[in-house]
């Protein structure tokens, strides 16, 4: 049997998929994946509306979902995959989840980690943005602008 190797487009396009159930159901549409030997093994959208908590990102959901799957705390061997880098409450997350990587599309000039420099993440926690930014971001933008 020959193992097929998926490209971070293609697990970024699930993240999508949760973004878009997120958005139907008038949240921010905000989707993640958590991905471990090119497998998912959790599916999540922000459900902030939904369960009346702040904390309830598309990240904490999609961690909580991964760690519930492994039956341990840490996500040393997987990827999380998220639509909107993630905020500083996500990153601390995923910092003690010791998350291998995490690849996200959109950029969030406003409440982005990275406004205060990556030094949240764990030491040994791999970065890459920019997949399917437009795609991501422009769904946000759709979303914003329907609220106006």
């Amino acid at each position: 049997m020959e193992l097929t190797i998926f490209s971070d487009e293609h697990f970024m396009r699930e993240a999508l998929k949760e973004a878009k159930r997120a958005f139907d159901a008038d949240e921010v549409p905000v989707g993640a994946v958590v991905v471990v030997n090119n497998t998912v093994i959790a599916r999540a959208h922000n459900l902030t509306e939904r369960l009346n908590d702040v904390t309830a990102h598309a990240e904490m959901q999609a961690i909580t979902s991964a760690c519930n799957f492994l039956n341990g705390k840490y996500l040393n061997e997987c990827t999380l995959y998220v639509t909107l880098e993630p905020c500083v409450m996500c990153a601390g997350a995923l910092a003690w989840a010791q998350t291998a990587r995490i690849v996200y599309g959109a950029s969030d000039t406003k409440r982005g980690y990275n406004l205060i420099g990556n030094k949240i993440l764990h030491p040994r926690t791999s970065v890459k943005h920019g997949v399917l930014a437009e795609e991501c971001a422009q769904l946000v933008k759709t979303f914003f602008q329907q609220k106006r």
